[in-house]
């Protein structure tokens, strides 16, 4: 049992009406899930609004309510909270009510567009790797030390963060690892943590159907540095234009890493190939099996969160050299026959750009490349003809498919990729809308050491259609169609 004063500690409260002094069972934002005595926070979401369902949650045994707005139908024995911003609220509240887990354990945020499930990823295998019990909270799992648990999104609810970190913290873990995406900040999913290093990968062009501008996107990802504390360390790429931005107002430390400009931790490509890279971070060579200019910038991040947060260069140089690939990013497969997949979460026209350079940079030219994508539904319409202008000058040939239509129909995102596509270029591709067949296809022209690049979906095992979840992995179908 917790208190209710004891939950809203630090909460800015205009108005209050009841007793602060009660009993609380638990606290919830879903009015579905309330139980008799829990605390029902309203909140006014992207397409809901809380405060709607705040008679519903009473009826299921809620004795408090947090609103931006009193209801004029105050029920007896029920006490009211009005706050100026809920979500801000929710924050607090959870991590009060699980006693600040985030203060308990090195907690670790990367932001970014692009980078931020292999970085964070990197970081949990490295830290385990030199001996230390972690969690990692990303968009293909949450884990706590060994034991993985399923996730759905890139940052979840607060209560989420806060009841993962506590259960961090009993398991003993000394560090944990975050994405933090800019919906997470701009919805304040954020309130309440402690973080002891924010980091910034990159930043281009995405989920503009939900900030609307750029302008508002990177906004969004220069608040979380923006509200780091002192005693933090901010940490940016800084061959990213808008990598200094994100250092501009901070009070935390700042730290800047980078492969072309000067900065404290400066990384250097020395050799690049399919199955690794050497490389050379502050004059200290080392091999890698990760591939592609952009995963020396999540490891050479990962280094440097590492140094500053007290390690030797030696031992996190030679724990990064025994890392394995992150599932779905630039993930590879070779055939009997000699021909090599890569499979990638890439859904952006950067991320896109970004492994398509790798791979031009690494191949001989001798060989075909081939790149099987397609766009989301309901998500970002304004890139899809940019990557089919991106994935046919970079491929020597695309074949546009189905992501996840959702309740789209796959042929109208299809067409809309398409108008994007250099008439130089119209040669250079197919349209297929079922993905395996396009799958199929690829490796079907293919010859041996042809490279196939299927993107977008990455990790994901599912498709989304409709309503529905179907099972799709890209790797799995690509090598059961090569067995055959």
């Amino acid at each position: 049992m917790k208190i209710l004063s004891d939950i809203i500690y630090k909460i800015k409260v205009e108005k209050e009406i009841g007793d602060i002094n009660i009993n609380i069972s638990n606290i919830s934002f879903d009015s579905r899930t309330i139980s008799q005595g829990d605390v029902f926070i309203a909140i006014k979401g992207y397409d809901l609004d809380g405060h709607q369902y705040i008679q519903s949650a009473i009826q299921k045994g809620a004795v408090a309510i947090i609103c931006e707005e009193i209801p004029t139908d105050v029920v007896a024995n029920v006490t009211y909270i009005q706050v100026k911003n809920t979500s801000y609220a929710l924050g607090i509240i959870a991590s009060n009510y699980y006693n600040h887990p985030s203060d308990q354990i090195t907690l670790v945020g990367v932001t970014g567009t692009n980078g931020k499930t292999t970085t964070a990823t990197l970081l949990y295998n490295l830290f385990q790797n030199l001996g230390y019990r972690c969690a990692l909270l990303s968009t293909i799992e949450n884990r706590i030390a060994d034991q993985k648990l399923n996730t759905r999104h890139t940052t979840p609810d607060p209560i989420t963060i806060n009841q993962l970190l506590s259960q961090a913290v009993e398991k003993k873990c000394e560090y944990a690892f975050m994405e933090v995406s800019s919906h997470g900040i701009h919805q304040e999913r954020l309130a309440g943590l402690n973080f002891k290093v924010g980091a910034f990968t990159n930043i281009s062009h995405d989920h503009l159907d939900y900030h609307k501008t750029f302008a508002n996107y990177l906004a969004a990802k220069k608040k979380f540095f923006d509200d780091l504390p002192k005693s933090a360390i901010a940490i940016s790429n800084i061959d990213d234009k808008n990598g200094l931005v994100m250092l501009q107002n901070t009070e935390a430390k700042k730290v800047t890493y980078s492969l072309k400009s000067n900065s404290m931790y400066k990384g250097k490509i020395i050799e690049n190939r399919l199955d690794g890279m050497l490389l050379n971070f502050n004059q200290q060579e080392f091999w890698t099996s990760l591939a592609g200019k952009f995963n020396a910038y999540n490891e050479l991040l990962a280094y440097s969160i590492a140094l500053e947060l007290g390690f030797e260069s030696t031992e996190v140089l030679k724990a990064l050299s025994n890392l394995n690939r992150v599932k779905g990013r630039f993930e590879t497969y070779v055939s009997n026959d000699k021909k090599y997949i890569i499979v990638d979460y890439a859904h952006t026209p950067d991320a896109l750009q970004n492994i398509l350079e790798a791979i031009n940079q690494i191949r001989t030219r001798n060989e075909q490349l081939i790149t099987v994508f397609g766009c989301g539904g309901h998500r970002d319409k304004e890139k899809r003809p940019i990557m089919g202008k991106i994935a046919t000058r970079f491929s020597d040939l695309s074949i546009i498919t189905s992501d996840n239509p959702r309740d789209e129909e796959p042929e109208q995102i299809i067409k809309e990729i398409e108008s994007g596509i250099e008439p130089q270029n119209t040669n250079k591709y197919l349209s297929i809308t079922d993905r395996k067949q396009a799958i199929k296809t690829a490796i079907k022209i293919s010859k041996p050491k042809d490279i196939i690049l299927i993107a977008g979906k990455g990790h994901e095992d599912y498709q989304e259609v409709k309503d529905e979840r179907l099972p799709f992995d890209d790797m799995l179908i690509a090598k059961e169609l090569l067995t055959n």
